[in-house]
């Protein structure tokens, strides 16, 4: 009887568990807003992250400048490894849903006022973030947002982050992201960049044969964007297209307002889910390794062990030379050198059932701690490099 009460039990078991992944480690399925349901939603999530950039070692978050912001309320909680690497992560306001195309949609409208000194200090920032070329960092669906171009040497390269803006110089030298349109050319200008266009490419689930799970919805596998300044004249005369006008600010100019709008498209792929990351991954030069500083080091190393090893040496063979003499001498002497330790050395402590569990449990947590942030760092520059 009770073997049979036990199978029973362990088949009522394996029916009522349910397998988890860990997050961001799974694919979701993305459905349109007609068929969407808890298991395949709809409304996807485009989380922002902090500004950095190559010329400054001080990072913003995003809400730092003067940007459209979203809802706090849905803020993520980030790891230990976002936390070590300075990661804000916040909810953005675009709204994006599943294959749902969007053509220069408003964001949101910025006004500044001259006689608001806050607002002058916020164009101030938005000037710096161009002037020191900070980068954007976004996220969607556990993917970094990538921004493509073709480089000096006609390479096509995908980077984890875009600009905020470019700046041109007061010769007419245009700097960093500047160089990639030839109509951002005016001297001594700030070029805003307030228009995105995201393209997302997808794999359409419902057609895939290789599923074998429910064939609905589709899964994200590349997200890219492309900032673009546009100088909008109003809310309600929006214009996104590829002749409309940049977007200078003059140094000595202070704009009313900036307008922000963004555009979406969506693309089917037959890039499959596991090899979402291969293009960035690809397009990351490959460092050179430092063969003369790796050098340098172990010479270094080698070099300062020696002296540490030959300082011991020579210590122990005086006090080795000084016992052998004293051990052929009748009269007994005061013991002196390493001699003074030797015996505490086997001697048993007072506590020792707990020094050896304070001992252990202290070696479990650090190494714990250790694996811990090793996996975390591992995972997170996988995933923003």
């Amino acid at each position: 009887m009770g073997r049979v009460s036990g199978i029973i039990s362990f088949f009522v078991c394996t029916y009522v568990c349910m397998g988890f992944y860990l997050p961001g480690l799974a694919p979701v399925n993305f459905c349109e807003q007609k068929v969407a349901k808890p298991s395949c939603p709809s409304n996807i999530t485009l989380y922002v992250n902090r500004l950095d950039s190559d010329q400054s070692v001080i990072p913003f978050e995003y809400h730092s400048f003067d940007f459209c912001i979203g809802s706090e309320n849905e803020s993520p909680v980030e790891n230990l490894g976002q936390v070590l690497f300075g990661e804000r992560i916040r909810p953005s306001p675009y709204k994006i849903s599943f294959n749902e195309q969007m053509q220069c949609k408003l964001l949101c409208e910025r006004k500044y006022n001259d006689n608001d000194p806050n607002a002058q200090k916020k164009m101030w920032l938005l000037r710096k973030g161009m002037k020191l070329n900070y980068q954007h960092h976004w996220i969607l669906d556990n993917m970094p947002v990538t921004f493509c171009f073709i480089n000096q040497q006609n390479q096509n390269v995908c980077t984890t982050g875009f600009p905020m803006g470019c700046y041109v110089t007061s010769d007419g030298r245009p700097k960093d992201a500047c160089v990639l349109d030839s109509r951002y050319r005016q001297p001594d200008s700030y070029y805003i960049f307030n228009h995105v266009d995201i393209l997302i490419e997808y794999r359409n689930m419902s057609q895939d044969p290789n599923f074998l799970e429910e064939h609905v919805g589709g899964r994200i596998i590349r997200i890219k964007v492309q900032p673009r300044s546009i100088k909008h004249k109003a809310k309600d005369k929006l214009d996104c297209g590829i002749t409309a006008q940049p977007f200078p600010i003059k140094s000595n100019e202070k704009p009313d307002k900036i307008i922000y709008t963004y555009s979406v498209v969506w693309q089917t792929t037959q890039v499959k889910w596991s090899s979402r990351w291969d293009y960035i991954l690809d397009s990351v030069p490959h460092p050179n390794i430092q063969w003369f500083s790796i050098l340098n080091s172990l010479v270094i190393v080698l070099f300062l062990s020696g002296m540490v090893g030959m300082i011991l040496l020579r210590t122990l063979h005086r006090d080795i030379i000084r016992y052998n003499q004293l051990d052929n001498e009748e009269d007994a002497q005061e013991e002196f050198g390493w001699k003074l330790v030797h015996g505490d050395v086997f001697r048993p402590p007072r506590y020792a059932m707990f020094l050896s569990v304070f001992v252990g449990s202290g070696c479990q947590v650090l190494f714990m701690v250790a694996v811990t942030l090793g996996i975390s760092i591992s995972l997170l520059s996988c995933m923003i490099s």
